[in-house]
């Protein structure tokens, strides 16, 4: 089973990324030949500063090897190292219907957020597509909102091959419906597109301060709160951890926890959950040779998988 995930460098990772991509895909680099990117090229439809580009591409793959990523067992790489995936993404598109893109919802809930539109926003699902069947690759773990855009892959794949000949092989998205939503600070889904965010890593007193400024009602603590589940900081409680987030839900419904109390310990659990991977991510930075690397390896090691299917795309299209 080959697995295959990317990640943009467009801004600062979050419990959003964590739990929606970067968990789920560390789990899995124990039960298959994982493949995971940073997606430099995807950034650009939104980031223009190439230092921050650059950058943020050294923060993810920091963050990334903190939480437990093992390149051992992944390739683990730049996505613009590989550039047969460019010149995949222009085949495909040549068989991809407006139509289709037309559809995708991270497009048009954009599009409807007022957030600039370019080309390479709009044509995102294809560069995606080629990401995923360049690779061969039979699992793609995706957040919810990501789900759409591995179907329109499998669309652009059983376009090219109704055209062509059997060519690629069909992915398969894989979501874990427990935290596929992680919500923001706001209430809607977590984004940095948004400014909902809650970093992974960053400054303790940044991070306290952002988790108790969340909204609550006007309840008094010693009011029961029979609707405890829909309470942000519950929600973000049980994320974070499931048994201490009922613990607190039947606390709050009961009545008696102050919403201070509740989001003091929403930190708690927070900070403490990123311990481990905050003292790993210290020594990385100590160490930037060898993070660059890993890059530099998984690079070579995900070109030598890249390259055989873009001849055999090559061939089936009649450019070779």
């Amino acid at each position: 089973m080959r697995i295959l995930s990317g990640i943009q460098p467009s801004g600062t990772l979050h419990l959003g990324n964590y739990f929606g991509m970067m968990r789920p895909a560390i789990e899995l680099q124990t039960r298959g030949e994982a493949l995971y990117f940073i997606a430099d090229y995807h950034s650009m439809t939104s980031l223009f500063d190439p230092a921050e580009r650059r950058q943020n591409s050294l923060n993810v793959a920091l963050d990334f090897l903190a939480c437990g990523l093992d390149p051992k067992r992944t390739t683990f790489f730049r996505q613009s190292d590989v550039p047969e995936v460019t010149e995949l993404s222009w085949i495909l598109s040549t068989l991809t219907p407006m139509s289709l893109l037309e559809k995708c919802h991270s497009f048009k809930d954009k599009a409807a957020k007022g957030i600039p539109i370019n080309h390479g926003l709009f044509a995102y699902p294809v560069l995606m597509a080629s990401d995923i069947l360049i690779y061969d690759s039979n699992v793609v773990p995706v957040g919810q909102d990501q789900k759409q855009h591995v179907e329109v892959t499998r669309d652009i794949a059983v376009k090219f091959n109704e055209t062509y000949g059997e060519t690629f092989v069909l992915p398969e998205p894989q979501i874990r419906a427990d935290t596929a939503k992680v919500p923001g600070t706001d209430g809607e889904k977590m984004s940095k597109s948004y400014g909902n965010t809650v970093e992974i890593f960053g400054e303790e007193k940044t991070l306290r301060k952002k988790i108790m400024a969340i909204k609550m009602d006007s309840r008094l603590p010693a009011d029961p709160k029979p609707d405890a589940e829909l309470n942000l900081a519950i929600q973000l409680l049980k994320v974070l951890d499931a048994g201490t987030g009922r613990e607190y839900e039947e606390k709050l419904r009961a009545g008696g926890l102050g919403y201070g109390d509740l989001k003091k310990k929403l930190f708690e659990v927070y900070w403490e959950c990123f311990a481990a991977a905050r003292a790993r991510r210290a020594e990385l930075v100590a160490n930037l040779d060898y993070v660059h690397g890993v890059l530099r390896e998984g690079a070579a090691r995900a070109r030598a998988l890249a390259q055989p299917v873009l001849q055999r795309a090559r061939r089936a299209s009649g450019l070779e």
